[in-house]
């Protein structure tokens, strides 16, 4: 009976140890996956609030440039009909010589799931021109479908939100 002892202790303390190491990495996975799980949510929702900043954030001055940056945060149909649209975007912008600037940004996740997600951006823009010298800050909302494209999150939907 005192030689069967050690043996059940040992056979007892090995399937408490591999017990104990299947649950520490059964945690450590649900850790690492809920880690990136807010980390593509943070990436969402500053996507959409860098969105809303390159929307409002125009002057005839560097139009092209301005554009640029903003159809670079974009894919799909919405990609396409900035980039066929761009032309005649340019020319109203500098032709009334348009300056928008923005201030008072946030921005909350409404929803995402896996490589899908909506934001939801509101902000404070002031939009002056040659008829309008002085603007007056205004506020702007819009609802933001995002893609994740290559581990790259961009705005596929925009609309604006009264």
């Amino acid at each position: 009976m005192r030689g069967r002892l050690p043996l059940v202790t040992a056979i007892t303390l090995g399937v408490i140890v591999v017990g104990l190491a299947i649950a520490a990495g059964w945690l450590g996975v649900v850790s690492l996956r809920g880690k990136d799980e807010a980390d593509q949510r943070a990436k969402a929702v500053q996507a959409a609030r860098q969105m809303g900043v390159n929307l409002m954030s125009l002057d005839a001055a560097t139009a092209q440039r301005d554009l640029d940056r903003i159809v670079a945060g974009t894919t799909g149909d919405l990609k396409n009909k900035l980039a066929s649209q761009s032309s005649a975007f340019m020319q109203q912008v500098t032709k009334a010589k348009a300056k928008s600037t923005v201030s008072d940004v946030d921005a909350a996740l409404v929803s995402i799931d896996g490589d899908s997600a909506e934001v939801m951006v509101s902000l404070n823009g002031t939009v002056t021109n040659d008829k309008v010298k002085n603007g007056t800050p205004q506020g702007y909302r819009y609802q933001m479908d995002l893609t994740r494209v290559d581990g790259r999150w961009l705005v596929s939907g925009l609309e604006v939100v009264p």
